[in-house]
């Protein structure tokens, strides 16, 4: 059978003497160019975070909401929700699904108008509680302090759903000395960007690599508190089942839970009409242990794919479905 002609120009490349140095002569152009590339890019984010700053956090929030809602549903990442929304809600009609559709969008680009107004998102005020964009159950409240003065590390999970950034900005307003996991964009612009929005709303960042495993270990061994985003599609990770079917998803949570044996905890912010999110906290999750007594990851794992889940259900178009969770 013969190999596609961009296969054997890339064995070329790497085995032929002329094609050695003819890699080698290339990178310097490639080089350049990709410096010309990020700096337009970089260029091209701070014109449009300054337009869409000066629109203010509502308005900005409305407009690329109303934007990614009449563009989302024609974008090829709508045919992957819309299979998965299918084979998850079977029940549902073709107009129902459209619908979630266009609010799994809306809410995507709320994000995304709302991520540069981060600082000015929190307006919370203990002594007024309710009244402003932020509200708290009691229990909620409760728990944050509990958590803030036992002294004791613990583990957020969290999942991309509603506004996904503000359940660390939660923690911090509430003096949790809590890091937070993310993946670090590769794009200058996009990085610094998310670096500077990120920093005074959020205690630590720790950048995702296959070395922050035992940064973030150190953390709770500090009797500190870890932040995790972990409801996506995870390579080799444990094999759960999510709205009936086999997927898989990270132990990270459940492994560093068991190796340090602290609690873990599910947070997520629910959006609400005219702007306003309700914070929840849930109490300790009741994972499953071994003979030892030590957590059971893969029962954990399961757990906490139950809590997203039981999420969803309530507010579909709330979760970013445009990514790949079942392959």
């Amino acid at each position: 059978m013969s190999l596609p002609f961009k296969v054997k120009f890339y064995y070329w490349i790497k085995t032929n003497p002329v094609g050695i140095k003819f890699w080698a002569l290339a990178q310097g152009p490639i080089a350049v160019y990709s410096r010309v590339r990020d700096f337009f890019v970089w260029l091209l984010v701070r014109v449009l975070v300054g337009g869409i700053r000066a629109l203010g956090p509502d308005r900005s929030s409305n407009l690329m909401g109303g934007i990614a809602r009449g563009i989302g549903p024609w974008l090829p990442n709508s045919k992957i929700a819309r299979t998965s929304l299918k084979a998850s809600f079977p029940e549902k009609s073709g107009a129902e699904i459209e619908a979630i559709v266009r609010g799994v969008w809306e809410n995507l680009g709320r994000v995304a108008g709302e991520f540069v107004h981060l600082p000015k998102m929190w307006d919370f005020d203990p002594s007024n509680p309710n009244t402003g964009r932020i509200e708290f159950t009691p229990r909620t409240a409760e728990l944050y302090n509990l958590l803030r003065d036992d002294g004791k590390p613990a583990i957020f999970v969290s999942a991309h759903f509603a506004n996904w950034e503000l359940p660390a900005v939660a923690a911090f307003a509430h003096g949790l000395d809590t890091a937070v996991v993310y993946k670090e964009p590769t794009n200058r612009g996009f990085a610094e960007l998310v670096r500077e929005t990120r920093t005074g709303t959020m205690t630590e960042l720790i950048s995702s690599n296959r070395h922050s495993i035992f940064t973030m270990t150190e953390v709770l061994r500090q009797g500190r508190h870890l932040g995790l985003v972990v409801d996506q599609f995870f390579n080799g990770g444990v094999e759960i089942t999510m709205f009936g079917r086999k997927t898989r998803a990270s132990p990270l949570p459940a492994r560093l839970a068991r190796n340090v044996d602290c609690p873990i905890h599910a947070v997520r912010a629910i959006r609400l009409p005219g702007n306003r999110f309700r914070m929840e906290l849930s109490e300790e999750l009741q994972l499953s242990r071994d003979a030892e007594g030590k957590i059971d990851i893969n029962a954990a794992t399961q757990k906490i794919s139950d809590v997203f889940e039981s999420w969803i259900r309530e507010s579909p178009e709330q979760w970013l479905w445009l990514h790949r969770r079942w392959r």
